[in-house]
């Protein structure tokens, strides 16, 4: 672990209290940092007596759980810690940290542009936040551990602990692929899987807990492996099988998956796995080979069709989103073309497309970012139009249909309503008991709107 002298504040350490301190976490980028900030969270929680707040004007300790995959999100980071030093500097018993992605990327370096900052953690590193933020206290020097220590980070995390019905489960860190946009491997460190025990213990424990749903989060699920007692090697069909046989449980979702090792045997489960959901995200990043193998995918998109052919034999009606990419080095109108008739030919139900921008420290990086601005974003406009026309047409032909949906809470615009999210991952919102709330039910679709449906539930006879 490091330690870096702030270079021009003198925090003293907080004095001992008894009142709850309060705190503030902003989590940006994916579901592994909404995941990792939860845990966070609860190990804070373990330490120490806390209340969330919503506002960091008067929070007592400050999480900033970054994430690199937008342009420049070093400097946002940055820029959000300007604005905190005001707080700092009016508070200075406060302790801001800064962890995920960008501050793996940045280390210490933080400290030398922002030497107000307390505490900057990996995502590896989580579990130590505790510890770090108590020996800053402690001792007034501020705290910088980026390191990968690998499964260490799961044998340090406090229980589940149950939130709602649904819940997020990790299964595994970190990135092997080396996509040449991509900084994640560089961040979050290698793959590696969390064994089956604990995975299935801790599904266990929400299951006994009440939650009906799970999803299982990773870089690369279908990467997972696990050791089974007689040493043979269980791959993530399996363990999508074992998770869905737990007692309790009713739906069973993961994220993100890779088309490399989107194997047949994975295929299958949706064959004999009804709690496993008819929806699948599978990043697919364009529609031209030639951009997929600068890209270093490893797949063409004769292969990517096939999985998605295979899938529908074995769920007709699995509904598929994706990722794409658009302006990527080099990427000529001929490509862009090609990745829009793979949108026609695949009919996506959905997708997050982002427009190219160099990652530091990737390869890509070194490319020379040849597509104009004003290209790039016609062609992100026309991607984004096609592929929410398809989405559209999926809702509307949900109209009419019964769905079962599991209940998440109110409807963010009427809280007389309640909002549901059905299998393939659809909001309906639609006018029912609140003791609902937490629940399975039946509604009838009775309207498309532009991003949510509507639904009419009557109570069973």
């Amino acid at each position: 672990m490091l330690h870096a002298e702030p270079q021009s504040l003198h925090i003293q350490a907080i004095e001992p209290t008894l009142k709850p301190q309060k705190l503030y976490i902003r989590t940006f980028g994916c579901q592994m940092n909404e995941y990792d900030s939860d845990k966070v969270a609860d190990l804070l929680r373990e330490s120490r007596t806390l209340d969330t707040t919503s506002t960091p004007d008067d929070a007592d300790i400050i999480v900033l759980n970054t994430c690199s995959v937008r342009e420049k999100a070093s400097e946002k980071v940055f820029s959000d810690l300007g604005r905190l030093r005001e707080i700092k500097r009016d508070r200075p018993h406060v302790r801001i940290a800064v962890g995920g992605c960008v501050a793996s990327q940045e280390g210490a370096a933080i400290l030398k542009r922002a030497p107000w900052v307390d505490v900057v953690f990996g995502p590896q590193t989580i579990h130590r936040v505790p510890a770090m933020l108590a020996e800053r206290e402690a001792g007034g020097q501020a705290q910088v551990d980026v390191s990968f220590p690998e499964i260490e980070k799961f044998d340090h995390l406090p229980p589940p602990r149950k939130e709602g019905s649904a819940a997020f489960v990790s299964i595994m860190e970190g990135c092997s692929k080396y996509c040449s946009f991509c900084v994640v491997p560089y961040t979050r460190g290698e793959e590696f899987s969390r064994p089956l025990g604990d995975i299935l213990a801790e599904v266990g424990a929400l299951a006994e807990a009440g939650v009906l749903e799970v999803t299982l989060l990773g870089q690369n699920v279908n990467a997972w492996r696990g050791e089974l007692d007689d040493g043979s090697t269980a791959d993530f069909a399996d363990l999508l099988e074992w998770v869905c046989d737990t007692s309790g449980l009713e739906r069973v979702r993961y994220t993100t998956s890779h088309p490399l090792e989107f194997s047949q045997r994975l295929i299958d489960a949706y064959r004999r796995l009804p709690k496993l959901v008819s929806q699948v995200h599978l990043p697919v990043q364009s529609g031209s080979d030639r951009i997929l193998a600068a890209m270093k995918r490893g797949y063409t998109t004769l292969e990517y069709k096939s999985i998605i052919r295979r899938l529908r034999e074995a769920r007709p009606d699995v509904s598929i989103s994706s990722d794409f990419i658009v302006g990527f080095p080099g990427e000529t109108e001929a490509d862009f073309e090609a990745t829009m008739k793979l949108i026609q030919d695949v009919g996506f139900d959905g997708a997050f497309s982002f427009l190219y921008s160099p990652r530091p420290g990737t390869p890509a990086a070194n490319l020379s970012d040849d597509v104009s601005a004003a290209v790039k974003s016609a062609r992100l406009k026309a991607l984004q139009a096609a592929t929410d026309a398809h989405a559209a047409s999926v809702s509307a032909s949900m109209v009419g249909t019964r769905q079962r949906v599991l209940v998440t809470g109110n409807a963010r615009k009427d809280s007389d309503e309640l909002a549901a999210r059905t299998d393939n991952n659809r909001v309906v919102n639609f006018a029912a008991p609140a003791a609902l709330i937490g629940h399975f039910t039946e509604v009838m679709i009775s309207e498309a709107m532009a991003h949510t449906l509507r639904g009419q539930w009557r109570a069973p006879a």
